[in-house]
């Protein structure tokens, strides 16, 4: 336990000293005053882990000082001490925010014992808001980049039903952020304080998916050598996110079923009925609707799940949205790799809004992540895109032009896209067999000096 800052406030010397004496012994900072008042000059000038607090003060009523602290510093700890102890006295100052009580005269070992817990409940406090801080920070919706109208109704969703136990079941297709939005459910919810857990179904097998949720009793198959605790068990009181629901079992959908209902199950094995009290986030990248008509997944379950269904737009329908996930992903992986760059041309960022991004968020922040290692340039082009996005999947969507202005664009997409980064790989090879001579770069592919010096400059080459 880390050293603690004590405040003991008793107007009896021996008891002062002594009491400062055996938290000195403990390893804490102890601080000995006889009065309210200076009592309360102590807690406005220092910081205290915890007050020792006498009933009976010469200058102040010690019941009354207990509340005038419980107001000023109401997450600070309070261990009322009285030589006139009454079961009435001792209900009033618990009501009054003392953590507390200690009757006069009290062992060494009491105070110990006391003193111990208090300390123990004020880390155990620390603890959880450094973890809930994290856990916003994390899950924050400013670290949830987006403002387009496609997403506005998600943040706005979230936010009515994060306080809630209600079941929720995120749709989306793959790398649109469900876990993501999952956390800032849970995050904006009165489970906070506990783990979020989360648990990809499809990266187990069905047995062990099975005895990770619901745990398993010595002897239940071969290897269980022991009792083991699930994660319904030691999740209690949490958030679970089950992501990929679509690939559970129909043995397990059953178990989850039971758990959704009743917040029962049976460890794999046992025969004995446990309880949990978890709330449940699925989420699902495939249509539950069919899956439930082809017999995959059962119809009892899905409606247990889809209370309140969440649907994620995909990046294609995000459009607004994806030059400001650029630029954060493209500021996180600079800082990452300290690797300073200045940011996307109009002709880069115009490519990446008119991608349709197969593999959503995941799939821009992988390509700027190689685009941050591979980049040389202080600036991300176009021709810097070149073999970083498949060309297949532009040709797949329909972009036949139908009018003149769609026909310049997309003439101007393929110019981005294929015909740029062609142009610039000549340059630089022209250049490179050339030791960097721009003369003789030129007139190795048959061209102008000027034309070809323009070129270069047009592509941001380094030609020293």
């Amino acid at each position: 336990m880390r050293k603690a800052n004590l405040l003991i406030i008793d107007d009896e010397p021996a008891i002062g000293q002594g009491c400062a004496m055996i938290c000195k012994d403990l390893g804490h900072n102890p601080s000995w005053c006889g009065t309210a008042t200076d009592g309360r000059k102590r807690l406005q000038e220092g910081e205290y882990d915890l007050v020792l607090l006498d009933i009976r003060l010469p200058d102040y009523d010690g019941m009354e000082l207990l509340n005038e602290i419980h107001q000023d510093f109401p997450e600070l700890h309070v261990i009322m001490m009285t030589g006139f102890s009454t079961v009435q006295q001792t209900v009033k100052a618990m009501k009054k925010g003392a953590f507390d009580y200690l009757e006069k005269p009290f062992s060494t070992e009491e105070l110990s014992q006391a003193v111990t817990k208090a300390l123990k409940n004020v880390q155990l406090r620390h603890d959880n808001l450094h973890l809930r801080q994290q856990l916003f920070q994390r899950f924050e919706f400013n670290n949830i980049v987006g403002d387009s109208p496609a997403i506005l109704p998600v943040f706005e969703a979230i936010k009515k039903v994060a306080p809630t136990d209600t079941t929720v079941l995120i749709n989306g297709e793959s790398g649109t952020g469900k876990e993501l939005f999952a956390g800032a459910l849970h995050a904006r919810s009165g489970r906070a304080e506990k783990p979020f857990i989360a648990i990809d179904c499809s990266a187990f097998s069905t047995s062990l998916l099975e005895s990770e949720l619901f745990g398993h009793v010595k002897g239940a198959f071969t290897g269980a050598d022991r009792d083991k605790q699930g994660i319904f068990e030691a999740a209690n009181g949490s958030t679970l996110f089950l992501d990929e629901v679509a690939n559970l079992d129909l043995n397990i959908q059953a178990k989850l079923l039971r758990v959704l209902e009743y917040g029962q199950y049976k460890p794999v094995g046992g025969r004995s009925i446990k309880k949990t009290d978890i709330r449940i986030i699925a989420a699902s990248n495939q249509d539950l609707e069919n899956k439930m008509l082809d017999g995959s997944f059962r119809p009892d379950l899905y409606y247990r799940l889809n209370v309140f269904p969440i649907d994620l737009p995909p990046l294609r329908q995000r459009k607004e949205d994806i030059p400001k996930l650029a630029y954060h992903f493209l500021k996180q992986f600079c800082k990452k790799n300290n690797k300073p760059l200045d940011g996307f041309s109009d002709g880069a960022l115009e490519t990446l809004i008119n991608y349709p991004w197969p593999g959503n968020v995941r799939q821009l922040k992988n390509v700027v992540e190689r685009l941050v290692i591979m980049v040389d340039e202080q600036l991300v082009d176009s021709s810097s895109l070149h073999g970083h996005l498949d060309a297949r999947h532009h040709e797949a969507e329909d972009t036949m032009p139908a009018t003149l202005a769609e026909l310049k664009a997309y003439k101007q997409h393929l110019l981005d896209t294929q015909y740029n980064p062609v142009e610039k790989s000549l340059l630089q090879k022209a250049l490179i067999a050339s030791s960097g001579n721009i003369s003789k770069a030129a007139k190795r592919v048959g061209m102008q000096r000027s034309n070809f010096s323009t070129l270069v400059k047009k592509h941001n080459i380094s030609h020293s």
